[in-house]
Parts: C-alpha cells; sequence; structure tokens
C-alpha cells in the first residue's frame, strides 16, 4: 500500500511551513467567598505562516486537518 502525505497549508498563499508563537499571561477574577482577587496563568499557542505572516490557532489547524482526512476518506 503507497502512502500519502497532505499538509495543512495556509489559505492565503498555499504555504506549509508554520513557526509557533507563544503569548503569555494572567488573567484576575475575583470569587463569591473572597475579597481579594485570585489569577490563572494563560497560554496560547499561535501557529504563523514563514510566507504571509498569517497566523493561525490550534483549532483552526485541527480543523483543517480534519477537513484533510474528510477529503481523503471520500476518494
Amino acid at each position: 500500500m503507497s502512502e500519502v502525505v497532505d499538509y495543512f497549508v495556509c489559505d492565503s498563499c498555499s504555504n506549509k511551513d508554520f513557526v509557533p508563537i507563544h503569548n503569555f499571561g494572567v488573567r484576575f477574577h475575583g470569587v463569591n467567598f473572597s475579597e481579594e482577587l485570585i489569577y490563572d496563568k494563560i497560554s496560547e499557542e499561535k501557529f504563523q505562516c514563514t510566507e504571509c505572516l498569517k497566523v493561525f490557532s490550534r483549532v483552526d489547524i485541527e480543523a483543517g486537518l480534519t477537513n484533510l482526512r474528510m477529503r481523503r476518506r471520500e476518494i
């Protein structure tokens, strides 16, 4: 059986190379039982096309890979 490799590509320029972008932050919020603010650490992971610099989220890429799988199953 032969192998077929499909790549997620940028929908603007069809490039398949991306670099990771990480954002780190802290979200502060109150709670009912305390006057003090509590915080949660936030970490966002995005990917930027190396050609046109368009940014994709992890969700965008997972949806694109799902579409590739569905199209391949139809063939």
